[in-house]
């Protein structure tokens, strides 16, 4: 115990002697990682003074620290041999933290096994989440959080808004510029339900999310419970590199398009893209299954289910009972993880008897608590759908009556046609409808300011196709 009190000190005094040997220590350690009392209060007085540019020295830390701190104790610190390799003590330190929590685990595992009211599927659960929080440094207590915390990181948190220079985004990209702008993008936390009736194109808009994140680095998983991996990712290189799906699904490409494909698949190949297109899933093993894939790939920040119906409840009590058990474990974990989880939603059929059928909350399908739950909730709409549609059902109706050459096509078939997001709920922006378009061929929805000109069937050379992937 002696020997870690010891890192300890030298770090924090390392930290007095050279304040910029604090970022070093911050990018690994928190304040939870000291096991002397007296450092984890210094250590939290340092982060709360890097967070309001206050100086990092021994006057400072003594009057901030509010009688936390002795003025013999820091000169004990202050007073430790320097260092030279700083980060092999941080390592140390992280160490020896992670063992205690193990350690504490090992002691809560004894005493939930011989406990007879607790299942062992519980156990199991309880163990699996604190396994998973130690090895993302995100362990969660029980304690409050005070002020003097809340004002550290929510300083923090702005101080790194202003630095970015006042940009709309906060969160991960929209892929829609007026959409970003009402939402500041999907945020750490959020549960954002992407509701819409069949063929409206759902998948389609969640894949014109996906690329659009995967563009700027971000990871991004997909739970696909109705569509193969493999078709995804064909809707994805049709979207990439324009090339028409129909061709695509046939391999009927030519040489220039086959060079056009090359150059969008080297593109995919480098992104962190992971689907899941097992066709079973509870929020379990969801669960389960991000936890891993966070712990293996940090870099993950949102995760896309498609669809929320599909997934199957832990309790025998009816779909809606089901749907709000999953709706609010979704939210759960977004909140756990610290990531944005968009998850599908199918309507009800009550909105086809409307005249207007522009989708509202009230019809989100098998359960109000998705509403309740969410804290984005956007609707897909496409009016030509429901032209197509009407024609189709008009013109059966006339030759039925023997009438069929009377028939006069009111919907135009068009490869671009006009889409719009609804944004019902934004927990904390506006509701506003944001008209985009859908490009039909390459199943890509798209911003409006993206014009058939720029997106013509010409054939591209390299840097005409490079420049299109860099677009998105």
């Amino acid at each position: 115990m002696d020997t870690i009190i010891n890192i300890e000190r030298a770090v924090l005094s390392a930290i007095l002697y050279a304040p910029s040997n604090y970022e070093e220590v911050a990018a690994f350690l928190n304040p939870k990682d000291f096991l002397y009392p007296t450092h984890k209060n210094v250590f939290e007085v340092m982060r709360e003074c890097d967070a309001l540019n206050l100086p990092l020295d021994e006057q400072i830390i003594l009057q901030r620290s509010q009688g936390k701190v002795r003025e013999e104790e820091i000169v004990e610190i202050a007073s430790a041999s320097p260092i030279a390799n700083i980060e092999a003590y941080t390592k140390e330190i992280k160490e020896a933290a992670l063992k205690r929590e193990l350690q504490e685990l090992a002691n809560l595992l004894r005493e939930k096994s011989l406990d007879s009211h607790t299942s062992s599927q519980e156990i199991m659960e309880i163990v699996e989440k604190r396994v998973s929080d130690i090895a993302l440094g995100n362990s969660n207590g029980k304690d409050f959080i005070d002020s003097p915390t809340l004002v550290a990181d929510t300083m923090s948190y702005l101080l790194e808004l202003k630095n970015r220079g006042n940009e709309i985004l906060t969160g991960v990209t929209t892929g829609f510029y007026e959409l970003n702008d009402i939402t500041t993008g999907f945020n750490n936390g959020d549960l954002v339900i992407i509701g819409a009736r069949p063929s409206m194109g759902k998948t389609a808009f969640m894949l014109s999310i996906a690329q659009s994140i995967l563009h700027t680095d971000v990871g991004v998983a997909i739970f696909s419970l109705e569509m193969p991996a493999l078709q995804l990712m064909i809707r994805l290189l049709s979207s990439l590199s324009s090339i028409s799906m129909q061709n695509l699904r046939r391999g009927n490409l030519n040489d220039a398009e086959l060079e056009q494909l090359s150059i969008c698949t080297d593109t995919m190949e480098k992104k962190e893209l992971f689907i899941d297109d097992g066709s079973v899933l509870n929020i379990a093993q969801l669960r389960s299954k991000l936890r891993k894939l966070k712990r293996q790939h940090p870099n993950v920040g949102i995760a896309m289910i498609d669809y929320l119906q599909l997934m199957v409840g832990d309790r025998n009590q009816g779909k809606q009972i089901e749907i709000s058990d999953i709706s609010r474990g979704l939210k759960t974990l977004a909140r756990e993880l610290q990531m944005p989880i968009i998850a599908l939603s199918q309507l009800n059929r009550e909105l086809e008897k409307r005249d207007d059928k522009r989708p509202i909350l009230s019809d989100l399908r098998d359960s109000g608590a998705i509403e309740q739950d969410a804290d984005m909730i956007l609707f897909l709409y496409r009016d030509d759908v429901y032209k197509k549609r009407a024609d189709k059902e008009r013109k059966a109706r006339l030759e039925k009556e023997g009438k069929g050459a009377d028939f006069k096509p009111e919907y135009e078939e068009r490869d671009v046609e006009p889409a719009e997001v609804i944004v019902a709920k934004n927990r904390n922006g506006e509701t506003k409808t944001i008209k985009i378009q859908f490009r039909k061929r390459f199943t890509r929805f798209e911003n409006p300011n993206k014009t058939q000109e720029e997106h013509s069937d010409t054939k591209l050379d390299h840097d005409e196709i490079k420049n299109i992937i860099s677009s998105y």
